[in-house]
């Protein structure tokens, strides 16, 4: 018995000092309670010695962009054809419309009548509440036959063709080389909406309907001129006035002088209307 307790005791000696050991093993130190959680983070690793300039690699090229072929980068340099009629073009033709006059038609201009002597443009019908007042196809008269007209004037063709062959037959001989020959017709009027001589209670005058004409002057190519009130009893400019005069009986259907009334003094009335009996030359 006692050999048995001897024994143990010696085992329990034996095993002391590897009891020790474990309690003196390192242990982690407790964290302080109020210290948050933190999750560790891993040491930088150490950066490798740099290389020397000489002997590091290159750095990689980007890549180049594709290059268009020459014809292929010129076509694509030139402007897209605009439409036949973009936005611009019809502001353009607005603008164009309002910048011209009153009753114009179309922008035609030049020769017009079908005569390359008579020069103006086309406009629009002209409409009026007057009865007896308005033109169907009205022109706007510059010049005829190389004659410029003092002011532009509104007639029908059948008138401007008739002005265009007094001119040409009858006003420039008349002239002749005087001053250096006719070079424009003073205009004292032409269509207005009025009565004859302006007198009320008279008939619509050929004026209203865009069929007359009342020349006062002619005016040469020196700027001298020859007026009708002053002239027509001068001998030597009278002479011009009345063969100037008489050649339009013929051309115009109506033509009226100094010596017809007391209202045509200063001008003469050169009109289109017909009459039973021919020509009406006063």
């Amino acid at each position: 018995m006692r050999r048995l307790w001897g024994g143990a005791l010696v085992l329990v000696l034996a095993a002391t000092p590897a009891l020790a050991g474990l309690d003196t093993s390192p242990r982690p130190e407790p964290r302080p309670a109020s210290e948050p959680f933190q999750v560790a983070r891993a040491e930088p690793a150490s950066r490798p010695a740099e290389l020397p300039a000489a002997l590091r690699p290159a750095p990689p090229r980007a890549a180049e962009p594709e290059r268009l072929p020459a014809a292929a980068l010129a076509r694509s340099l030139r402007p897209q054809p605009r439409p036949e009629r973009s936005f611009q073009t019809a502001a353009l033709s607005a603008a164009a419309i309002r910048s011209q006059p009153a009753n114009v038609l179309t922008a035609k201009r030049g020769a017009i009548c079908g005569d390359d002597r008579i020069r103006g443009e086309e406009i629009a019908p002209i409409l009026s509440q007057v009865q007896g007042c308005g033109v169907d196809r009205p022109v706007r008269v510059t010049s005829v036959d190389g004659v410029r007209l003092s002011q532009t004037a509104t007639m029908d063709c059948d008138t401007a063709r008739a002005l265009r062959r007094w001119v040409t037959e009858g006003a420039k001989p008349a002239v002749g080389k005087k001053g250096g020959g006719l070079a424009q017709l003073e205009v004292a009027a032409h269509y207005i909406c009025r009565p004859r001589n302006r007198q009320a209670g008279a008939k619509i005058s050929e004026h209203g309907r865009g069929r007359a004409v009342d020349i006062s002057a002619l005016t040469l190519a020196n700027g001298s001129r020859i007026t009708v009130q002053g002239g027509w009893r001068d001998p030597a400019q009278g002479k011009i006035l009345r063969q100037v005069h008489k050649a339009a009986c013929g051309p115009f259907g109506t033509v009226l002088g100094p010596e017809s009334d007391r209202f045509h003094q200063d001008h003469f009335h050169f009109d289109t209307a017909r009459h039973r009996n021919g020509a009406y030359c006063r």
